[in-house]
């Protein structure tokens, strides 16, 4: 029995949902989402508030009440508030700078990298060492953020890289003589 799943996701103020058929439509001051469940939940709104009900206790209903839970209250989380990710760049010569809509990259490659930012996410470069990542899609968000991590992943021995912030790095120690 899904733990999630049984609390249901309020809506603050200025915020709106409305469901037809298995999608359901969340507006707030951020923008609008939308998420289509699949057949083995039931939607439902009422007085300012979202319920999640399986139907049927199979394995799989179960497992998509406490999914569609959370992806709903993400939709509400996302329409409030917004979803930021926040990475540092570490090593000598590494930085990042905003060019237009896309994110230049040096980092220490015999080229720059130069990301594109799609739509809908929102990224800063307010020091040549902090990346912030900031949208209304938690996946999406979380994606750009892995894209740009992934040139440069924090190397266990010096600890250079790209680094999510407050990520630990296991540091080993070198070759002995």
């Amino acid at each position: 029995m899904s733990r999630i799943g049984k609390k249901p996701v309020d809506l603050p103020s200025g915020v709106t949902a409305s469901v037809s058929g298995q999608t359901i439509e969340v507006k707030g001051p951020k923008g609008v989402r939308t998420f289509k469940a699949t057949d083995d939940v039931t939607l439902a709104v009422e007085d300012n508030v979202v319920t999640i009900t399986p139907r049927g206790s199979s394995k799989r209903a179960r497992q998509q009440w406490g999914m569609s839970r959370t992806m709903v209250a993400n939709l509400v989380t996302g329409v409030t508030d917004g979803f930021k990710k926040e990475l540092e760049i570490q090593g000598v010569g590494y930085r990042a700078a905003m060019e237009g809509k896309n994110l230049k990259l040096n980092l220490g490659l015999s080229h720059d990298v130069v990301y594109e930012v799609p739509e809908g996410v929102t990224v800063v470069a307010a020091k040549p060492t902090e990346i912030t990542i900031e949208g209304i899609d938690e996946q999406v968000v979380g994606q750009v953020a892995a894209n740009i991590r992934a040139w440069r992943k924090p190397e266990p021995y010096k600890g250079k890289g790209i680094r999510y912030k407050g990520e630990f790095v296991f540091r080993k120690e070198g070759k002995k003589k």
